[in-house]
């Protein structure tokens, strides 16, 4: 890794730190530290389930325990069960705590404001462009890839919508009847595997493979979600289901695509696979690939 890209991101961070009031032990001086005045904006007006929060913040279940019976003592949330599922816990902003919201929220854009005035024009757009490419390359950075059971709700979700855009590109849509006849197990070690990733918990890409033979693997159902997409995530993807077809003993990897889906066959052929005869009776496919592992 290179040293100096080390150097400039902990530099980064040491200046936002700074800029936001992470230090501050009252932020935007309302009594409470930015960890608290976060968590009433992630809860919004709108209230949050306890999971939801844990995921989307990446916090233990007794940090967050913790901050909500803060809120609690000074009136700004309440906790009860939630609605669609008793054994839930949901949490909503009270009425002070609706007024402490969008106290912070004009206080942040008064911030907002005083970081963009000293700045030209120019700077400002450059400002707010790099802003929104580091909030984008950490969200990439973020995202984390595992082994998944192929029936789980979150795989299935993952699916259900890669079916569904399938369907809506391929000129006479598509018909998992007609398609792949591969069946779940075949997707799970020792024959194969599920990959999902997730971004604070959330599904929104998925990739598998399974073995044809013992030493040939094929890669099916490779999938990222369009606003993730750009993000590097069906390289990372399709690289670590190259990977676990190594793992799995094969020595060639092979996979299969309809011409419209353009920016797919371009991935496979910047990754090294090159056009191969049909070697399957998949009625939507057009393109066949492989690849030496």
């Amino acid at each position: 890794m290179n040293t100096n890209h080390i150097a400039q991101i902990r530099s980064f961070n040491r200046s936002v730190t700074r800029r936001v009031g992470v230090l501050e032990e009252s932020y935007h001086s309302r009594g409470r530290p930015l960890s608290e005045a976060r968590l009433l904006f992630e809860i919004g007006s709108a209230g949050a389930a306890l999971g939801d929060l844990r995921q989307r913040l990446g916090l233990d279940s007794g940090y967050l325990s913790r901050m909500l019976r803060s809120l609690e003592t000074q009136e700004l949330v309440s906790v009860g069960a939630q609605e669609s599922d008793a054994r839930a816990r949901f949490v909503t902003l009270t009425s002070r705590g609706r007024e402490e919201l969008r106290a912070y929220d004009a206080l942040s854009d008064k911030q907002a404001l005083a970081l963009l005035e000293p700045l030209s024009p120019a700077a400002r757009e450059r400002l707010v462009a790099a802003m929104a490419e580091t909030e984008r390359l950490l969200a990439a950075a973020s995202v984390e890839i595992a082994e998944e059971d192929p029936d789980s709700a979150d795989a299935r979700q993952c699916l259900d919508l890669y079916v569904a855009e399938v369907a809506s590109r391929f000129q006479d849509g598509f018909d998992t009847s007609s398609g792949s006849t591969a069946s779940s197990e075949e997707f799970i070690r020792p024959r194969g595997a599920f990959l999902l990733a997730r971004l604070d918990g959330s599904p929104l890409g998925c990739g598998a493979v399974r073995l044809l033979d013992k030493e040939t693997a094929e890669i099916k159902r490779m999938w990222v979600s369009p606003q993730a997409r750009g993000m590097g995530l069906a390289m990372r993807l399709l690289r670590q289901l190259e990977a676990i077809a190594r793992d799995l003993g094969a020595r060639t990897v092979c996979l299969d695509t309809n011409r419209v889906l353009a920016e797919a066959q371009s991935l496979y052929e910047r990754e090294g696979y090159g056009e191969v005869a049909r070697f399957n009776d998949n009625p939507y496919a057009d393109r066949w690939y492989s690849k030496r592992l």
